[in-house]
């Protein structure tokens, strides 16, 4: 085990807001073990910009991680050649170019549609209605999985998602993720049964052809699903709220004093959809003071880099004219999110100005609840419009 300090949290909470508590560990114990999490903390966004590219040592390989365990050996852990074997294969479907002239116009149709439907309601829950349904649909165009339903995607997303966070071995949690990837593997199968021959941009079609083995391309789409659904859906949700809470801000894009990416950057560096990264320590290292022995586990947080004082003034408050090009939401180093490229077109360049666009006098219309701290967002969004 790692020499940090040790330090204690309340785990309810951290769940309910981890942030109050990672200021006091970077000014406290900027490497700290957390006896609840059985892990140690790397805190400073500087310090995890240094460990993300050194795989020698925080390695991504973690072979009984509960990610690997449960959805297969994918791309996210995986180190080295293998990494990049299999990011290369998928780079044809979420590449700039690819998102920009194939992408964009699919998820414009999307959100059109969408929109089309809610404008008459006058009011709802726009992250279900809008933020879920429309990061789902994308989702299906970029996985290939047409057979399924935005409201599966979602489902899936996030039985995974709880399934690699359930530290404490709760079985019920454990059945919903094993459902879900079962549920994927025959979609899988359905799909592949159907797309011989096909010349097709998403990644299904883009790892078979790079002659990826199936359990690879499996374990990825299942990647895809997991992080690919509550990032954007959660950035979406949550920038729209953040703007109606703050309507000068929301004047300022409004009236293109400021872009949507430049709200899209800050908020995912102000509330990180995806808090932290875990990593094995591969060797005996020394670093940031800390002496590490080999098989130690650890967390980069990703949270608690994007408010890291030392980078960011005024670092807890939201504010769209601040340069947030230093946030490592995406991560720092050679695992940094493939998918990147496709979640800012479907946020800043699609989803948040149409919706504006779209439904008039657009307000909050009830009380906004936020959790979770590995995967943060907001839960709900009542509006009026």
């Amino acid at each position: 085990m790692s020499n940090a300090p040790v330090f204690d949290i309340d785990p309810t909470e951290f769940r309910d807001d981890p942030y109050p508590v990672l200021k006091r560990m970077r000014a406290e114990a900027p490497i700290a073990f957390v006896p609840q999490f059985n892990r140690t903390l790397l805190l400073r966004r500087d310090d995890i910009v240094r460990a993300e590219p050194n795989i020698e040592v925080f390695s991504s390989e973690q072979p009984e991680g509960l990610m690997t365990v449960l959805m297969g050996h994918n791309m996210m852990r995986k180190d080295g050649i293998a990494h990049s074997r299999e990011r290369k294969a998928i780079f044809p479907t979420v590449s700039p170019a690819t998102v920009r002239d194939h992408w964009t116009l699919r998820f414009r149709a999307e959100a059109k549609a969408i929109l089309a439907e809610l404008a008459p309601l006058g009011g709802g829950d726009l992250f279900q209605d809008y933020a879920t349904r429309l990061s789902a649909r994308a989702l299906i165009h970029l996985t290939g999985l047409h057979c399924a339903h935005w409201r599966d995607i979602d489902r899936w997303s996030q039985a995974m998602i709880d399934g690699i966070a359930n530290y404490a071995g709760d079985p019920e949690v454990e059945a919903r993720c094993h459902e879900a990837t079962a549920a994927i593997d025959a979609a899988i199968d359905e799909m592949l049964g159907r797309m011989r021959g096909l010349n097709a941009r998403d990644m299904l079609s883009t790892m078979q052809e790079a002659g990826l083995p199936g359990e690879a391309i499996r374990a990825n789409i299942k990647l895809a699903i997991s992080g690919g659904q509550n990032e954007p859906r959660d950035v979406i949700a949550g920038a729209i709220w953040a703007l109606l809470e703050r309507p000068e801000q929301l004047q300022m894009v409004l009236e293109g004093k400021v872009s949507w990416m430049q709200v899209f950057e800050e908020f995912v560096r102000w509330l990180s959809p995806i808090g932290m990264s875990p990593r094995r320590i591969a060797q005996d290292a020394h670093f940031g003071g800390v002496d590490f022995e080999e098989g130690d586990d650890v967390f980069l947080m990703f949270n608690s880099g994007n408010r890291d004082e030392a980078v960011f003034a005024d670092a807890d408050r939201f504010d769209i004219t601040r340069d947030a090009g230093k946030h490592i939401a995406f991560g720092a180093g050679p695992h940094f999110c493939a998918g990147a490229w496709a979640s800012k077109a479907l946020v800043a360049d699609i989803a948040l100005p149409m919706i504006f666009a779209a439904l008039p006098d657009l307000r909050l219309d009830g009380e906004v609840r936020v959790g979770g701290w590995a995967f943060r967002g907001v839960l709900n969004l009542p509006c009026a419009w």
